[in-house]
């Protein structure tokens, strides 16, 4: 329904976009609604995007990646975006969260041991900072590493992983001493965690959420990511490029609903006539139609930016701020157009509806993102 405002891009970019369209028509459509019903990690079409590449797709070539830039992977985000917020979250994490960094902060025999294989879904990533008693106050995780020779130990817990229920390479935030939090690359073959408890979600169910125990865990001093107490830089600048994902999943989700919305209206009547001839629908049409191409251009303009390798921090917090809203707004107005079965799970709505709220929440809440817009505005 949008393609008649589609942003043309670069070719490469164009085609990037075609065949993850018609990947996550073909592969990933048809079986959204069981994964969401089910709530079991679908690892059959994990395998399947790792054949496809996307996986890899910022990861350099020299480790089995496309090297493509942000701006294209953040295009075919929205496109599995629009059929699945599982499945495009299982490629935020093991792309955005864990790849990423240690692209940018990895030693070479970091790269050389994780990114061929996390490109080529030979592992499967975890990023894990949240605690059961620290969520939007990272600076406050509780998870002890302690030194001990050429080794750290590391203690405690962390909770909403996704992937967590089955990853076996963790990135793990740990305060090594007083202020100081540094980032471990855990790898469960050498360094085993368990998992604690699967836990149950109602929105982006499929994709593994649980909590892990690391119980004396020990860590070689060769996985410590970046330097000693430099792991809080870390997860921030992570998170600041990864809500441009977030962002590209909001947009993607929108589009979903505002197609459904649209086509409901075209072929429902009532009082003799389709429901989109009264105002009502199409003023709540027109709204969303403006809403989602203003978030979509702000998500592209963030990619952008840090494709150019310019200062993007303001713009990633605006385009995650207002996606995830317009995306909670765009699926409520859509359940509203068709009414009873929107609520029902005849229609993907309802999916679509409580899977659109964790992107006010994930990846730093609603209320994080405008208190990292206010200082940078003020800069005070």
């Amino acid at each position: 329904m949008l393609e008649s405002w589609e942003i043309k891009f670069r070719p490469e970019t164009e085609t990037i976009r075609k065949m993850t369209r018609e990947f996550a028509e073909k592969e990933i459509a048809p079986i959204a609604d069981r994964i969401d019903r089910e709530n079991k990690y679908p690892m059959d079409l994990f395998e399947k995007m790792a054949k496809q590449g996307l996986f890899g797709m910022c990861t350099e070539p020299e480790y089995g990646g496309s090297g493509l830039d942000l701006l294209s992977a953040t295009v075919a985000s929205e496109e599995i975006a629009k059929v699945s917020m599982s499945a495009s979250l299982l490629v935020g994490i093991q792309t955005a969260v864990t790849s990423a960094p240690i692209s940018k902060f990895g030693s070479k025999e970091q790269k050389d041991a994780y990114l061929r294989d996390l490109a080529t879904g030979k592992r499967i990533g975890a990023f894990c900072l949240t605690e059961p008693v620290a969520g939007s106050d990272a600076a406050s995780i509780e998870m002890k590493a302690v030194k001990e020779g050429d080794h750290y130990v590391l203690d405690g817990t962390k909770t909403f992983i996704s992937q967590g229920e089955v990853a076996d390479l963790a990135l793990v935030f740990a305060r090594t001493s007083g202020d100081a939090i540094t980032a471990f690359l855990v790898d469960k073959r050498k360094s085993p965690f368990r998992v604690g408890s699967k836990i149950e979600v109602m929105g982006f169910r499929g994709t593994g959420t649980a909590e892990l125990l690391f119980e004396n865990c020990s860590v070689p001093k060769e996985n410590v990511l970046g330097d000693e107490g430099g792991g809080f830089l870390i997860a921030m600048m992570t998170l600041n490029e990864s809500r441009i994902g977030v962002a590209a999943g909001g947009v993607g989700l929108a589009e979903a609903a505002f197609d459904v919305a649209v086509k409901y209206a075209k072929q429902r009547k009532a009082f003799g006539r389709p429901i989109g001839k009264f105002q009502a629908i199409q003023w709540m049409l027109a709204d969303m139609l403006a809403q989602i191409h203003s978030v979509r251009l702000l998500t592209y303009h963030a990619a952008y930016l840090r494709d150019q390798q310019r200062d993007f921090v303001k713009e990633a917090s605006m385009a995650k701020l207002s996606a995830s809203e317009v995306a909670v707004d765009a699926t409520r107005r859509a359940i509203q157009i068709l009414g009873g079965y929107g609520y029902s799970k005849d229609y993907p709505l309802e999916r679509y509806y409580r899977d659109a709220k964790l992107l006010e929440i994930g990846e730093g809440t609603s209320e994080i993102q405008r208190l990292i817009l206010a200082r940078e505005i003020l800069q005070l």
